[in-house]
């Protein structure tokens, strides 16, 4: 990267923003028929009634919980690149730190539609906003879905915020070099930007000022959704690890999906120059280290539940590796703790495919952990009458394929037209 100058810098993250292809929109056509499928999927269920999800006594928490905990666990990997490594001056974040808070605030909105569609009556979601009203009913402030509310939408403010802030000097330049319609459009969004002192000045303290905000936002929100489950006295539920156990899940699902996309948008768009091999060495290297905190909390888990001589925690720890759910909780097991291991062989942390395939299989490990811990703790509750087994319904599939959908159709939609890779960051590791 020493090699580049600032106008070839510019000139690489501009060529991403040429007209795009027929491949392009036939993708875009793909995922826009995956986002069709979940709102008729919803719709019907708004009309039928919530009963069509596989939800029933006594899991009522299906795969709408699930993929709510995953959307916000993947958000929060923006926040860790872009502001916790912006604060320790980690230059190997500059150049996936755009693409990283762009997957956060998508994230963070798919994972916001969950609520509303658990809910089942959508146009109920108002009793929960605490504001005077004249049903004289208010939310109960003790009850960690109140939590939820406000801190999913502090977090998605806040997120919104730090992304469009780093965006001001990117727009400028995409403004100066653009023409007709497409220059008023980026002229309105770069808000007279000129690159004066002064705009740096308030730039820099700004950016920093919000990268220092959002970071306790990333333990805060996502302990805040583990409350969900800890504050009950189910068992599997109902211990003190869980706060920095999602945590730790969250960063470590996220820096996964920043390989995924990273890795196939470095080569379609060529950014190799910018986003290079040590850059993705980097990530990797993080996800041995979260990679191993949660095989450490996952043995936590099981140590408590032997050492409480607690029978119903023991009975659930055990049940869940060798009973119904014994796939699901190996996947689990395997994918987050064992398969991040092999980043540690240098030959493998620097190949390309295996980094790709990697990623994707801590992703399929990070929604089973979720999967394993909602369904299996309230699938044997105390009381063994009311025992059952969850599969989820057709139509809570093509919800959960409609939210990848979404979550990708946005993404894509972003990158061909806004610059997807921060050319103020960039600048700033050239010599």
């Amino acid at each position: 990267m020493s090699d580049l100058t600032f106008a070839q810098v510019d000139q690489t993250v501009l060529n991403t923003l040429t007209p795009p292809g027929k491949s392009y929109w036939a993708l875009i056509a793909l995922l826009f028929c995956g986002v069709l499928l979940g709102a008729g999927c919803w719709l019907y269920q708004i009309f039928v009634g919530v009963g069509v999800a596989g939800m029933n006594n006594p899991v009522a928490w299906g795969t709408y919980l699930i993929n709510f905990v995953f959307w916000v666990g993947i958000a929060h990997s923006g926040t860790l690149i872009s502001a916790i490594l912006h604060l320790f001056r980690a230059g190997w974040r500059n150049p996936i730190a755009r693409a990283a808070e762009t997957m956060t605030v998508f994230a963070v909105c798919t994972a916001g539609l969950f609520p509303f569609i658990h809910l089942g009556r959508a146009w109920m979601v108002y009793y929960m906003l605490p504001f005077p009203n004249q049903r004289n009913l208010w939310p109960n402030f003790q009850s960690p879905l109140m939590f939820d509310v406000v801190a999913i939408s502090t977090y998605l403010t806040v997120s919104s915020l730090f992304w469009y802030t780093g965006m001001l000097p990117d727009l400028a330049i995409v403004r100066d070099n653009a023409s007709g319609f497409r220059k008023k459009i980026f002229t309105v969004l770069s808000m007279g930007w000129t690159g004066r002192f002064e705009q740096w000045r308030h730039y820099t303290r700004g950016y920093l000022f919000f990268a220092a905000l959002a970071t306790p936002l990333v333990i805060s929100v996502h302990s805040v959704v583990s409350w969900d489950f800890a504050l009950a006295v189910v068992p599997g539920w109902h211990t003190t690890i869980f706060a920095p156990y999602f945590v730790a899940g969250a960063i470590h699902s996220g820096l996964a999906m920043v390989l995924t996309l990273m890795i196939p948008l470095r080569k379609i768009f060529n950014t190799q120059q910018i986003i290079s091999m040590h850059v993705l060495e980097s990530v990797a290297k993080t996800i041995v280290f979260t990679g191993l905190i949660v095989g450490f909390a996952y043995a936590t888990e099981f140590f408590i539940a032997w050492y409480s001589h607690n029978p119903l925690e023991q009975y659930i720890f055990h049940w869940r590796p060798t009973g119904d759910y014994a796939v699901g909780f190996w996947i689990m097991a395997i994918c987050n703790t064992v398969v991040p291991l092999f980043l540690l062989v240098k030959k493998i942390r620097t190949s390309i495919a295996a980094l790709f395939v990697i990623s994707i299989l801590i992703n399929i490990g990070m929604w089973y952990e979720r999967f394993v811990i909602i369904i299996t703790s309230v699938a044997r509750d105390f009381i063994p009458h009311a025992w059952g087994y969850f599969a989820p319904s057709p139509i809570e599939y093509g919800i959960m394929i409609g939210s990848f959908s979404l979550f990708f159709f946005l993404f894509c939609l972003f990158i061909k037209h806004m610059p997807s890779i921060s050319m103020t960051e960039v600048k700033e590791m050239l010599e």
